[in-house]
């Protein structure tokens, strides 16, 4: 019996990295804190909301929790979204608020360290980069990181208090 244990707790901040979920939006990827997802669900129909900016798309009931959802490919202006079987809501919990966010699919969960992270470029006035929190570079792979609280907290977004209210 060896004494080497190569597992490591499951900690997704233990200072060797930190754990990001990957999702695809178009052609891209994106990275979001592991933390911040409750969990990974199919795409279901949802019932829109009257007045509500075109990037939320309704609420679902969850449990009996009404959730606000929001299409990421809208709010990132990526084109025309399209709902297929990859499609996917992944629900968030954001200061013990819960919110569900569309995305194209899931990947993987990927461990990133510190000298994986480049800060991400200023993009000037067409892309907002505050939410943004850098550049996770693995191989070839290049993983764009959110930081999904300040994006979800967002003035723009704050009409979540009054959908989810």
């Amino acid at each position: 019996m060896s004494t080497q244990s190569t597992n490591k707790p499951n900690d997704a901040h233990d200072g060797n990295g930190s754990e990001y979920l990957a999702f695809t939006l178009g052609s891209e990827e994106y990275g979001i804190d592991i933390l911040k997802v409750q969990e990974i669900r199919g795409y279901e129909a949802v019932t829109r909301i009257a007045n509500a900016p075109e990037f939320i798309k309704g609420v679902i009931n969850l449990r009996g929790i009404i959730i606000p959802v929001v299409d990421m490919r809208i709010k990132f202006n990526l084109g025309t979204p399209t709902y297929d079987q990859f499609t996917v809501v992944i629900i968030l919990n954001i200061g013990g608020r819960i919110m569900g966010m569309v995305v194209d699919s899931v990947s993987d969960v990927t461990t990133l360290t510190p000298d994986q992270i480049k800060p991400a470029p200023e993009m000037g006035s067409a892309f907002n980069s505050d939410y943004l929190t850098g550049l996770g570079t693995v191989d070839e792979r290049m993983l764009i990181l959110i930081d999904i609280d300040k994006l979800m907290s967002s003035s723009e977004m704050g009409l979540m208090d009054r959908l989810a209210a």
